[in-house]
């Protein structure tokens, strides 16, 4: 099976040799093989964010090393890795230009990788390809091309992030709590899609989330961090028929703690 990100020995320290030093993540070891759509769940703290920052590029290694396809990436800038790589905030209004059409904003996601600019603006051709994109999400923005994307709701612009982060096949993308700044009915609704878009594209995925059930629901492997370090790391065949109950004892055994009430939700 193909190998897109293996992770050797990833340590990071912030403020290290002071008072405040902070050893975020301490010997993460992951092989990530193509397909595979990993939920990342863990309290408070536990290192998803600085792990998810790391693997983008975002946040320079201080030890370690990061294999994107084989290849050392482990120096690579943010650019060079947008490449391959594309990436889904929390926040809606982080994944769009908001003063640029929800079509000038699809357009740039197109040139991905590549130097940016609208040149000549968007030509017809790409105008007919982004509003079939768009209509396959079923929400009715292929009737939205020409609107700016800063004046749609929330789960509107993070339907059309998601969208954008696919329109040219990443080898991995990143979903950092993507839904967390939603309402429940509008969250359910992108992580249908979510699922959806992964599937049919075959995708290789990191979702972040503090939702147990979304965890286990979504996905085909479940891993659990704690203290900066992996602590469950479940598979396909056994996540399946997982409980969050089954998660919370997997949880306790390997770590020796438990978790509070404050730090999942568990809903």
């Amino acid at each position: 099976m193909k190998s897109v990100l293996t992770i050797k020995n990833l340590h990071q320290c912030f403020e290290r040799g002071t008072v405040n030093e902070n050893h975020v993540l301490k010997g993460i070891n992951l092989t990530i093989n193509q397909g595979e759509f990993i939920t990342i769940i863990g309290g408070n703290g536990a290192g998803k964010s600085t792990l998810l920052n790391s693997i983008a590029g975002t946040l320079p290694i201080e030890e370690g090393q990061l294999f994107l396809n084989e290849v050392d990436v482990t120096k690579q800038k943010v650019v060079a890795r947008s490449k391959q790589i594309s990436r889904v905030f929390q926040d809606p209004k982080m994944g769009t230009a908001v003063r640029l059409t929800v079509e000038e904003n699809m357009a740039l996601a197109m040139k991905r990788g590549k130097k940016r600019g609208l040149g000549n603006g968007v030509r017809k051709k790409e105008r007919q390809f982004f509003k079939e994109q768009l209509a396959s999400l079923g929400l009715g923005l292929e009737n939205r091309l020409a609107t700016e994307i800063g004046l749609l709701s929330g789960g509107q612009r993070q339907a059309i992030t998601l969208l954008m982060a696919t329109l040219i096949r990443p080898e991995l993308i990143l979903l950092d709590e993507h839904t967390a700044a939603l309402d429940p009915k509008t969250s359910i609704t992108v992580m249908e899609l979510t699922d959806r878009l992964i599937k049919e594209h075959n995708l290789t995925a990191f979702m972040v989330t503090h939702d147990m059930e979304d965890a286990i629901r979504y996905g085909n492997r479940l891993i659990m961090l704690h203290q900066g370090q992996v602590v469950v790391d479940v598979p396909a065949e056994k996540k399946k028929d997982l409980t969050v109950n089954e998660l919370m004892d997997m949880f306790h055994k390997n770590s020796g703690t438990e978790l509070k009430d404050d730090q999942l939700l568990l809903v």
